[in-house]
């Protein structure tokens, strides 16, 4: 499951894949934890396509989307389609297997926009001492700013849905769940400010986001699905 952080950890950031048949085109360390452990960006297809991003990690104990990124990571993208994965944007958390940063903080409430003030160290929704206060927040929103997405997808776990959406990007959302089996269905009770994807779609202009929110545990053979439902979804995209 952690293959993604293996690869990551034995090339060089920056430049062309050395193996001629190596479908990632560029590698980058795109910033680093409170730890000082990288924040890796890989790119399958050309620059110039559409732009897509996938998150495989936030929180570091919902490590289920590195089964997915591992099988992107193999594949070549759709042409037309730029493709940028991240396995995990919390490698301090993924290291620990617990869900906040180094920092005890809960990345995914720590977001700029939306963001308040929420519980302290120890309280599992810590949002942080203010908005992106924490570098890997910092260095995804810079990344994201860079590469202008026009859809990004963020995986979680365990609750076993994706929230329905409304326009092309409720298209997106009810596409992927038929392709993966993952039902359509509202996300409610929870405290949602400082959200990564709700600040993707509401500051990058021309930005769609969704959170696939995975079951317990996932099956290599239902990661592979996952990974096909991702290049179908970034071809609707493109085609659109």
């Amino acid at each position: 499951m952690l293959a993604a952080l293996c690869i990551a950890a034995l090339v060089v950031s920056g430049g062309p894949a050395s193996a001629s048949n190596d479908p990632v085109l560029e590698r980058r360390v795109i910033g680093s934890s409170v730890e000082g452990r990288p924040l890796e960006a890989f790119r399958m297809g050309a620059k110039g396509g559409v732009v897509i991003v996938v998150v495989g990690v936030i929180h570091g104990n919902e490590a289920a989307g590195l089964q997915i990124t591992d099988e992107l990571l193999r594949m070549s993208a759709p042409r037309g389609v730029e493709l940028w994965v991240i396995p995990t944007m919390n490698p301090d958390g993924t290291a620990l297997d617990r869900r906040g940063n180094a920092n005890q903080v809960d990345l995914n409430r720590n977001f700029p926009y939306a963001w308040a003030p929420m519980g302290k160290p120890g309280y599992w929704q810590f949002a942080g001492p203010k908005r992106a206060s924490e570098p890997e927040t910092k260095a995804i929103v810079k990344f994201m700013r860079e590469i202008k997405p026009e859809l990004g997808i963020w995986y979680h776990q365990d609750l076993n849905m994706i929230s329905p959406g409304t326009g092309f990007e409720g298209k997106l959302r009810e596409k992927y769940s038929q392709l993966t089996g993952i039902p359509i269905k509202r996300i409610t009770g929870g405290t949602y400010t400082g959200v990564a994807a709700t600040w993707q779609r509401s500051t990058l202009s021309g930005s769609g986001a969704f959170v696939v929110e995975l079951g317990e545990s996932l099956s290599k053979d239902s990661a592979l699905v996952h990974a096909q439902a991702v290049h179908i979804v970034a071809m609707m995209v493109r085609d659109r």
